[in-house]
């Protein structure tokens, strides 16, 4: 979070017996892309070192070993302020503090970012694509066509598992498709 004084980061506390969110004492300036030093106080940022560290080893494996990765997950294609953290309990959001080790944490990814840091580590970026358009490069709607034709009872439903795969209003947006290749290896389809 900036404050008046730098970014600082965000940790847990407790107030009593509940855990609040609190600020740190810790300067987490080094963290801060460039373009986000200057932001208004208040504005808050996610961030991920292991993420980073994570990226930054692909990049590295396929600029020397070759090959093509791709990491699709939810998120944005730009970093943007504020915090996407929630916590999921039998597939429904819940408070984050209300259930702590009995549900699952997550936050968006930053695509921006990994992006950045699979070129700074000599990875080729094929592209960044909503899962739905991705997907429909892909022929998606070929393969539903072909799965129905073999499978007339299950044509609702081949239907509907394909519109949550790529739909707007389903995972089509929220959910990226990041491609990435060694040196001069060729791009994969779906991102042009």
């Amino acid at each position: 979070m900036r404050s008046a004084d730098g970014w600082f980061d965000r940790l847990v506390g407790l107030d009593g017996e509940d855990f609040i969110f609190t600020a740190g004492k810790e300067r987490m300036d080094h963290l801060v892309p460039a373009s986000w030093v200057t932001a208004a106080q208040g504005a808050m940022i996610e961030t991920s070192p292991a993420a980073v560290a994570l990226m930054a080893e692909i990049a590295r494996r396929l600029k020397e070993q070759g090959g093509a990765a791709l990491v699709i997950d939810y998120g944005h294609m730009e970093l943007r302020s504020g915090s996407t953290m929630q916590a999921l309990k039998s597939h429904k959001k819940v408070d984050i503090f209300a259930h702590p080790g009995d549900s699952d944490l997550t936050a968006h990814v930053d695509f921006e970012l990994l992006q950045q840091v699979a070129a700074d580590n000599g990875a080729d970026v094929m592209g960044l694509q909503y899962q739905g358009e991705w997907l429909r490069q892909m022929g998606i709607d070929t393969r539903t066509e072909a799965l129905q034709r073999r499978n007339p009872y299950e044509k609702d439903t081949i239907k509907r598992q394909r519109d949550r795969l790529v739909e707007d209003s389903q995972m089509g947006t929220l959910f990226k498709v990041l491609g990435l290749c060694g040196r001069r290896w060729p791009f994969g389809v779906g991102f042009d």
